[in-house]
């Protein structure tokens, strides 16, 4: 599937320039209007408010989970609750340690450095980053061969807030500088619902309870695809209804732009019915699937597979990737096992 293709799915829970008016205008300020992630809010405004009472910095913080949980948020939730500046950026946008050296300079005392996807860090910016984040010192060297030398610059206490959907991949001396590591979880339907609510009216858009919980149980648990959701419903609300997002209004949007009951769109519907239909529910191979269905393996790995396995549609085994029972009664299909009895059945 091409990029183009793979920014248009209604429920990938990417970030996308369309994205960015309608994230800008929605994200809480403050925790107070912070909805859910209660135990990761609840350890932030502990640290923030100890942090404050001695006078310090925050230590540094490392946000983890999939993308479309509000990191990015929570950063600036961060700068504005220790009143300091934020400054925002991400890991490939880092190519050179010059790079980094000039945020770095350039911050003043207190501020908020975020780095989203941090995973992707070059490794020898990553090394400038050590000493910045351990000492509040800037190591950089001078000239080149036998006359290169090596000065430190030191630089005013800041906290950087790493943001990143694979944890995994950080390297262990850049993990364990992190004092404060949180882990955000998916969303339930009844925050969601919250969300959107609270979404509606900084929008100004008319949505009955129903319609909030009807947007909110196809959300896959992201408030980034609950907002980019009602948007959409808007637009049927308004076109073939009163304008006010009922149950029935959201129901006949979200069918429209063929996400099910349970969030599932077309492509994730195809990537299950091929595993059935061609594998047999599988096990197989990752690569296999990604070539069956036209997609990089990576993309399946990182972005459809994640819901597919907390809703327990699929398992990773050593052999490969299985569906599992639950998918042939959502699809409406014949398990392997009955049809064997059927046939058993038909003999006799």
């Amino acid at each position: 599937m091409a990029d183009h293709e793979f920014e248009e799915r209604f429920v990938s829970a990417e970030f996308t320039q369309q994205d960015n008016d309608i994230e800008t205008s929605l994200r809480p300020r403050v925790m107070s209007e912070y909805i859910g992630q209660e135990k990761v809010k609840e350890n932030l405004e502990i640290y923030i408010q100890a942090a404050r009472q001695r006078g310090e910095s925050l230590d540094h913080v490392l946000l983890y989970g999939p993308p479309g949980l509000g990191k990015t948020t929570l950063a600036g939730i961060i700068a504005n609750e220790m009143n300091v500046n934020l400054r925002i950026t991400s890991g490939p946008a880092i190519e050179k340690q010059g790079d980094l050296a000039a945020l770095l300079t350039n911050l003043a005392e207190g501020d908020v450095l975020f780095i989203d996807e941090i995973h992707r860090l070059n490794r020898s910016v990553e090394e400038v980053l050590y000493p910045a984040m351990e000492d509040n010192a800037l190591d950089i060297i001078i000239g080149k061969g036998p006359s290169a030398r090596s000065i430190r610059l030191d630089l005013p206490k800041f906290t950087l807030v790493g943001a990143t959907t694979r944890a995994g991949q950080l390297s262990a001396p850049l993990r364990d500088r992190f004092g404060i590591v949180e882990h955000l979880q998916m969303y339930t339907p009844e925050e969601l619902s919250q969300i959107v609510t609270r979404s509606a009216g900084i929008l100004n858009i008319d949505i009955e309870r129903y319609g909030a919980l009807e947007i909110a149980a196809r959300s896959r648990g992201t408030p980034r695809i609950a907002n980019r959701l009602l948007k959409r419903a808007r637009d049927f609300a308004e076109v073939m209804g009163d304008g006010i997002i009922t149950e029935e209004t959201a129901s006949l949007a979200l069918s429209k732009m063929e996400i099910d009951n349970l969030g599932l769109d077309a492509v994730d519907r195809r990537l299950l019915t091929t595993m059935i239909r061609g594998y047999n529910g599988g096990p197989v191979g990752l690569e296999t699937i990604a070539a069956a269905i036209g997609e990089e393996a990576v993309t399946i790995e990182d972005v459809y597979e994640p819901y597919l396995m907390q809703i327990g549609f699929l398992s990773r085994t050593p052999r490969g990737r299985m569906v599992t029972p639950a998918v042939y009664e959502h699809l409406g299909l014949t398990p392997p096992a009955a049809k064997g009895n059927a046939q058993q059945q038909s003999l006799f």
